[in-house]
């Protein structure tokens, strides 16, 4: 379903580039950052096979089905941006169900939804993992004020404050596992519950999931994608390329590069001491556009600064078959400029790589969700912290209290 091609990597000059001996070499810690991988007891390769809460889901989602004209997603973060791309990826606008997701707490946003939305015909999904985000909170009391009826609860399975709503009034739930962080989450009820709403076949979602994590946890070098692509981002980071640039040519995986966005920065992005020192590490992500920000940014990821690494997802299949009256299908326009844009960069020691996607469904994105999060889980080894806390964002919410009491 998805192929690296990396051999760009090696066409740039150095030190730009990397050879592919320079990644080899370090093949030797894949064991040891696999162990440590499971020695934090994370759950997200794990949860997967949990097929009881997809059991659970799917049954429920049958259950209302037909019931309800829209859905909206209360949530923000990881508790949005995997519901945001499943459905920019896996729906049409033709859907029965329309899905707004309201992943701000912006009142002209709010006030546009509610406008959107018939509350007779309206299920609300609440997602906190701590049942205690103030954003989301503030949300549904919002809508419970205004007359809406109909609620779903993705949260903690025992303590928070949802809970404790759910609990007092008999609101349906579904837990999110304490070992699951949420940027990490997609893959379980805060993904796969609004998946399932828009009819989207999650079964086929978790088994490309399933097939991504066989490589994840395999100690064979050659076969382990997400660890190849952690030692690329991790030894251009060593060479100054301290961003990364997600340019998906395809409209339907442009939230993906927003998750990710989300997914590598909260990662990466730590403090740590080293000795008597304090060190500031981390990737900075940047989502962009194929074709569209050809004409926005690539003037600067030209001739600007040489502290990018470029990751393209190029789909062979990217939509319909639409001819270009007396020239070619928008397929191949598409293909020829991005092939262009790649060759440019290249040409300008930008180092990149070309994942290779045939389609996007239910199987392979399940399986690029569990790519990128495996190699994000494999960046925290080579960056040695911490993948999975957030300790900068507990601060801001703190700050956050403090200031709305005063």
């Amino acid at each position: 379903m998805i192929k690296i091609d990396s051999s760009n990597l090696e066409k740039v000059k150095p030190p730009h580039g990397l050879q592919l001996h320079e990644v080899r070499l370090h093949a030797g810690f894949l064991p040891d950052y696999l162990k440590k991988i499971h020695d934090r007891k994370q759950g997200f390769y794990r949860v997967i096979d949990d097929s009881s809460a997809l059991e659970n889901i799917k049954k429920y989602a049958a259950s209302v089905s037909g019931k309800f004209k829209s859905v909206v997603v209360l949530g923000i973060g990881g508790s949005a941006l995997g519901a945001l791309t499943l459905r920019d990826a896996l729906c049409s606008s033709k859907n029965p169900v329309r899905m707004h997701v309201l992943d701000n707490i912006d009142p002209s946003f709010i006030q546009e939804v509610e406008d959107a939305v018939d509350y007779e015909t309206t299920l609300f999904i609440v997602i906190s993992k701590s049942g205690g985000t103030v954003e989301t909170l503030s949300q549904y009391r919002y809508f419970k004020s205004k007359g809406a009826k109909h609620f779903v609860f993705v949260t903690d399975p025992i303590v928070g404050e949802l809970r404790k709503i759910a609990n007092a009034e008999k609101i349906q739930t579904f837990p999110v596992p304490p070992d699951v962080g949420g940027r990490f989450s997609v893959l379980t009820a805060v993904g796969l519950l609004p998946a399932a709403l828009l009819g989207i076949n999650i079964d086929e979602l978790l088994k490309g999931a399933r097939e991504m994590r066989d490589y994840f946890l395999k100690p064979d070098f050659e076969k382990n994608m997400p660890f190849q692509l952690a030692a690329m981002q991790y030894l251009l980071w060593q060479k100054g390329k301290s961003m990364n640039v997600m340019m998906p040519y395809s409209q339907r995986l442009f939230r993906f590069s927003d998750w990710f966005r989300q997914l590598l920065a909260e990662s990466t992005g730590k403090e740590k001491k080293q000795g008597h020192k304090t060190l500031n590490v981390g990737i900075t992500p940047i989502n962009a556009l194929g074709v569209t920000d050809q004409h926005s940014q690539l003037q600067l990821y030209s001739d600007g600064p040489n502290d990018k690494f470029f990751i393209f997802l190029k789909l062979k299949n990217p939509g319909p078959r639409l001819q270009i009256p007396g020239s070619v299908t928008f397929t191949e326009l598409m293909h020829a400029e991005m092939a262009g844009t790649v060759e440019a960069l290249t040409q300008c020691n930008r180092p990149n790589i070309v994942i290779d996607v045939d389609d996007i469904d239910a199987k392979t994105l399940g399986a690029l969700f569990m790519l990128f999060q495996g190699a994000t889980a494999f960046l925290g080894e080579f960056f040695g912290v911490d993948a999975f806390n957030q300790p900068g964002v507990e601060l801001s919410k703190k700050l956050a209290r403090e200031a709305l009491k005063k």
